[in-house]
């Protein structure tokens, strides 16, 4: 449950950030007329995410087991592709993306309506389509009968959704550069779970070979239905049987990722120190 609302807390604050980010500058611009537009764009891009997430749900149920598992294997590796380039992104871009959608937004308000709903669209769909893939790939793998993965995205984007309020209000301030770097480390692990669960489905699936070759085997020790188990699982994806192909692709993704995610940036210059209020026509 936790590795699924860290999910849904760093997705959601990032869309929840572009939006504040969007809203505070027609404010504080004095270009509250274009709010309505931004809303809309707003709203469909929410619309497009869900109902992306709806038909991968309810679209792969009418599939055969193998093509289930191709496909959960499948989106699975693209997941993981798409979640990487967001957190190297988000690291390298954090402290120039108030002035990158500034830029976009000043353009859209000079071409009308129609780009403001496209841009608030742009800016907020990435982050939709991204998240409902990656939650649906990540509920898939850590899944355990039970609502919990469910519950703990939506606690995530809840809390997304409040703390992205109380930027836009002033009444928080972190710094935001240690907590993209945090969370872009843990969303790692999460994410080398995630893909080596999608290399199982795929072996399920008959695409790659290896599914009875074990690299170990810990099930007597770390029972799959116990609490730890179970917390293993959930967190961290944690397969007691994985085969050999499993282990490989997750030291050969975890290991290298998390070293250069972690690396210092030689481009980058002293660190934000704190977020400064989103809320601009004070």
């Amino acid at each position: 449950m936790f590795a699924n609302y860290l999910i849904g807390l760093r997705e959601g604050l990032e869309a929840s950030l572009v939006v504040c980010i969007l809203i505070a500058y027609l404010v504080k611009t004095d270009r509250r007329d274009a709010l309505k537009p931004v809303w809309i764009g707003i709203a469909v891009a929410v619309a497009l995410a869900l109902g992306f997430g709806f038909a991968l749900e309810f679209g792969s149920q009418e599939l055969t087991f193998k093509a289930q598992e191709a496909l959960g294997g499948s989106l699975s590796i693209l997941a993981v592709g798409l979640v990487t380039w967001m957190v190297f992104w988000m690291r390298r871009t954090a402290r120039h993306l108030r002035a990158e959608l500034h830029g976009k937004l000043d353009a859209a308000l000079r071409m009308g309506t129609g780009a403001l709903v496209a841009t608030a669209f742009l800016a907020v769909g990435r982050e939709g389509l991204e998240t409902a893939l990656f939650v649906w790939t990540s509920v898939r793998a850590s899944g355990d009968g039970t609502q919990a993965p469910l519950v703990g995205v939506l606690l995530g984007l809840l809390t997304a959704v409040v703390l992205g309020h109380l930027f836009y209000r002033g009444a928080v301030r972190i710094n935001l550069s240690t907590f993209f770097t945090w969370t872009g480390a843990m969303l790692v692990v999460v994410a080398a779970g995630v893909l080596a669960y999608g290399f199982h489905d795929l072996q399920e699936a008959d695409f790659l070979p290896g599914l009875t070759d074990k690299a170990f085997d810990v099930s007597a020790a770390i029972p799959p239905d116990s609490w730890y188990g179970t917390l293993l699982k959930g967190v961290l994806n944690f397969q007691p049987d994985p085969t050999v192909l499993q282990v490989t692709v997750w030291s050969l993704y975890l290991v290298p990722t998390l070293a250069l995610f972690l690396a210092p940036s030689r481009s980058a210059g002293p660190g934000v120190k704190a977020a400064a209020p989103l809320r601009e026509d004070a």
